[in-house]
């Protein structure tokens, strides 16, 4: 199959506003790359102190004869999708031990859960979290005693923020390890409806808690297709995984082989051998389209709207989010997951999972086979499930078909005709919409304004019985520069309350509304943001607002004289300043750059273009 005209000339038109930037990357991990052991141009006492605690592996460490690989972990014990990468550093080193070769941890990185942090003062500090992960990527990896590097994290700013640090270290080959999503525990429906009773006061915290406990039971990631699993889906489109490695579960013997795996492979195609990976050609234009195109195809996290933006950059490339809006509209809807549908991921894995979505993508001429993926073959090759026969790992091809027409489809009868991702434009700005969870007859709505500066004072609006009618929602001051841009995602069961009651309601927010945004048309992201003179600033209640995900259409209906006149609202970002260690992001807060140009807080080519 031909490659589609669309998927054509948004490459084309990445690859040329980016075409001194991407020069100037590449020639910067060419300086780095190293054709001799990385250690071997310390001097003896920085290379001494790097094997001083290697125990069995300092004879090779010393001589400087074999591959050595860096260990990035985000493993905690607290979150459920990193305790099991306890133990993968032993297993990466008896595989490294086994090809003569070693491996040493090199650093860990911060991992804080949105979970748990979700609608809690923690959450301003989550955005920025993934910034201090890719410079904490970057201090692991600036020892320079390495040849290539495995990353060990699953979550949401975890792995754009290990990618971002990694990419400037471009020029070692590098395979991102996951840990695997729990099993299932009670069906999303039933975790929906008691969230929404108790959001109506017709459950108990009580009854709350046992629902979520048995839905958040286990190690492993979260099941339903927020960030987090988002993330998984991108590394495989993008070639960064051991095909099929996203969604095995952990504990298993099979997620034990493909971590093995991976460390085996990472070996093999260092500078120093002939089969060179290096991680800065394998994130190229096409890998960042594939990006786009498996997010659209999946309905997958609108938090990529922002870092796929930053991981771009950290390569040298520029996207924005009109490239994002047209990949989509010509991108089918093939997976129906929680909270686009009722599965969760593993009932995703069991229907045939992201190598049925890769094989029909790549058919339809919607994805770039010829990635120089990690695993030393093409995107062609990603396309299969890793299986055990007996102790062997072995590779077979996914399904001739989805095994499950409710949760996972062909290019040929898809969910719906385009992605689940739009953007927004018009005179409030620019903004991005997820539609893929949002019934066609929810998708447009124009209704008059109520504003709120929080999303807790729109809560109180609710319990106060204020809330009726028809009206879109408008909570701002939430952007990265206010108060570095939480998710409002405990806003998601009370407007969807109201939408089953009958009224007509959205969201228009200088926010983020999560992984985890759901039935309700929500606008967010809107840039400028409030606190950047937006036009949001200058909304008051009773306004009437237009948002039209299907045409694309963003726009308050004023007088066009009386709009002029108006002042933009002062955002107060003085609770936002201190306590629980905001006060030591204000840097971070006072120099980030716009939502879509990735909301990094350190410059990078074109991050602030």
């Amino acid at each position: 199959m031909s490659l589609h005209p669309v998927v054509a000339a948004v490459t084309a038109r990445i690859a040329a506003r980016s075409h001194t930037t991407r020069r100037a990357y590449l020639d910067l991990i060419e300086r780095a790359r190293q054709k001799a052991p990385a250690r071997s141009k310390l001097a003896c006492g920085n290379l001494a102190h790097g094997f001083a605690a290697a125990r069995e592996d300092k004879p090779s460490l010393r001589e400087g004869s074999g591959v050595n690989v860096g260990i990035v972990t985000a493993y905690n014990d607290m979150l459920s999708a990193h305790e099991p990468l306890k133990h993968y550093p032993e297993l990466i080193k008896m595989a490294a031990r086994n090809l003569g070769a070693s491996a040493q941890v090199a650093g860990g990185v911060p991992a804080m859960c949105d979970g748990v942090t979700q609608g809690r003062t923690g959450m301003e500090l989550s955005l920025f979290s993934r910034d201090v992960i890719a410079q904490s990527t970057a201090i692991a990896l600036s020892h320079e005693m390495f040849d290539a590097a495995l990353m060990l994290g699953v979550c949401d700013k975890i792995v754009p923020g290990m990618l971002i640090g990694a990419l400037r270290f471009g020029h070692l080959p590098v395979i991102f390890v996951p840990a695997g999503p729990m099993p299932s525990g009670i069906p999303n429906a039933e975790k929906a409806r008691v969230r929404q009773a108790y959001a109506e006061g017709k459950a108990t915290r009580a009854e709350l808690l046992e629902a979520e406990a048995k839905s958040y039971h286990s190690a492993g990631t979260c099941t339903f297709y927020g960030t987090a699993n988002s993330n998984q889906m991108l590394m495989e489109v993008m070639g960064l995984h051991m095909p099929g490695t996203a969604f095995v579960n952990p504990g298993t013997p099979l997620r034990d082989a493909l971590t093995v795996a991976a460390a085996e492979q990472v070996c093999k195609v260092t500078a120093l051998g002939s089969n060179y990976r290096p991680l800065g050609h394998t994130v190229d234009a096409r890998a960042l389209v594939n990006a786009m195109v498996g997010l659209a195809a999946t309905g997958g996290s609108t938090n990529h709207a922002i870092h796929l933006v930053a991981i771009a950059r950290a390569a040298g490339l520029i996207i924005d989010w009109d490239d994002l809006d047209e990949l989509s509209q010509v991108t089918p809807l093939l997976a129906r997951v929680y909270p686009n549908g009722q599965a969760d991921v593993n009932h995703f894995q069991a229907a045939g999972g992201l190598g049925v979505v890769i094989r029909e993508l790549l058919d339809a001429g919607l994805l770039y086979e010829d990635l120089l993926c990690v695993h030393g073959g093409n995107l062609r090759d990603q396309a299969e499930e890793p299986k055990l026969d007996g102790t062997r790992l072995i590779w077979q091809p996914a399904p001739a078909q989805s095994m499950d027409q409710s949760v996972l489809r062909g290019v040929a009868e898809p969910f719906d005709r385009e992605g689940g991702l739009r953007c927004l434009r018009g005179n409030l700005g620019r903004a991005v919409v997820k539609i893929s969870a949002v019934k066609p007859e929810h998708r447009a709505l124009t209704a008059p304004a109520k504003v709120f500066e929080s999303q807790d004072a729109l809560l109180d609006a609710f319990k106060a019985g204020a809330l009726t009618s028809d009206f879109v929602a408008v909570i701002r001051g939430q952007g990265p520069r206010a108060n570095g841009m939480p998710e409002l995602h405990k806003l998601t069961p009370t407007l969807g309350v109201l939408q089953d009651r009958g009224q007509r309601v959205a969201l228009l927010t200088d926010g983020r509304m999560s992984g985890a945004s759901g039935k309700v048309l929500a606008a967010i992201h809107v840039v400028p943001e409030a606190l950047c003179d937006g036009p949001i600033a200058k909304l008051r209640d009773g306004d009437l607002i237009q948002i039209d995900a299907e045409h694309g259409v963003l726009a308050v209906h004023v007088d066009a004289a009386e709009w002029a006149s108006r002042t933009a609202v002062v955002v107060d970002t003085a609770g936002n300043a201190e306590g629980l260690g905001r006060e030591l992001f204000a840097g971070l807060r006072a120099q980030v750059s716009s939502a879509e140009e990735g909301a990094l807080s350190f410059p990078l080519p074109g991050a602030h273009a």
